[in-house]
């Protein structure tokens, strides 16, 4: 099943949750998260969708570095010996084709991350791989955008490069029935393929890291867990390859879909 967040004539003026079925959304009352699962009888074709919004409103945004091999080797980093965990704030989301903003901060080495987001859907602390699963909800995609020059240079520790408004794209939808034992994570910039890695690739895997953050923290319904990068980043690129105005990105994880967002400079606050 496909979820999503929209906002249309149909929805309530903030968005709406609904549920996608043959190229039609039908509004539920509510988040699908935690449940349960209304509709409330109006649907409509996607075609009359104003804005998507993110598919989540997490409470929690856990972010993962360092989890593909081939990435490392680009890198010539060694793998590490457990996962590399990280927070973002969640002021930092935005949707499908929504603007990614270059922050006036910090605006000159903007780094995009194509990459497989989980959603958990119930509460669990301590929980083993086997029982990862049932706390999963479903997948997005996600682009877990970071200024370099604040992770690796002004700042050197990851906060406020990893949360500036707009710097994590996620979307279109959540799909709740999809089998990650072989997907495709594939980023495009300007229509120009530069990340097209496995998940077969991660150092850890996917229950892995649930069950690893569980016994860490306690996981919340709708914390979004994003679960690394594949090789091509635009850091790792020689010349480097930053985000500039009038870019057009694009993360697509089959079964999932195709999330896009342009991007725009952010203006200078006035003096």
């Amino acid at each position: 099943m496909k979820y999503l967040r929209v906002i249309s004539a149909q929805t309530k003026p903030a968005g709406q949750y609904g549920l996608i079925r043959e190229d039609n959304i039908h509004l539920i009352e509510t988040s699908p998260l935690p449940g349960p699962i209304k509709e409330t009888g109006t649907v409509f074709p996607l075609d009359d969708v104003r804005e998507f919004l993110a598919p989540v409103e997490p409470p929690n945004i856990i972010g993962i570095a360092l989890n593909y091999h081939d990435s490392l080797r680009e890198s010539g980093i060694e793998p590490p010996p457990e996962p590399v965990v990280f927070l973002k704030a969640t002021s930092s989301m935005v949707g499908h084709l929504q603007p990614v903003l270059l922050p006036a901060e910090a605006p000159h080495s903007v780094d995009y991350e194509a990459e497989l987001a989980v959603v958990i859907g119930k509460t669990c602390r301590r929980v083993s791989e086997e029982e990862a699963a049932s706390c999963i909800f479903g997948y997005t995609c996600a682009n877990d955008l970071g200024a370099q020059d604040c992770l690796r240079k002004r700042d050197k520790q990851w906060a406020r490069g990893k949360s500036f408004d707009t710097f994590t794209a996620v979307g279109p939808v959540i799909e709740t029935e999809l089998d990650t034992s072989d997907l495709q994570v594939r980023f495009r910039l300007n229509c120009k393929t530069m990340q097209n890695g496995n998940v077969r690739n991660m150092v850890f895997s996917i229950h892995y890291l649930v069950s690893y953050l569980s016994r860490q923290m306690t996981l919340l319904p709708g914390t979004l867990i994003l679960t690394g990068a594949p090789a091509g980043t635009g850091s790792q690129c020689t010349p480097p390859v930053f985000l500039k105005p009038n870019d057009r990105m694009e993360v697509e994880i089959p079964g999932i879909g195709v999330l896009s967002n342009p991007v725009v400079a952010e203006k200078p606050r006035a003096e």
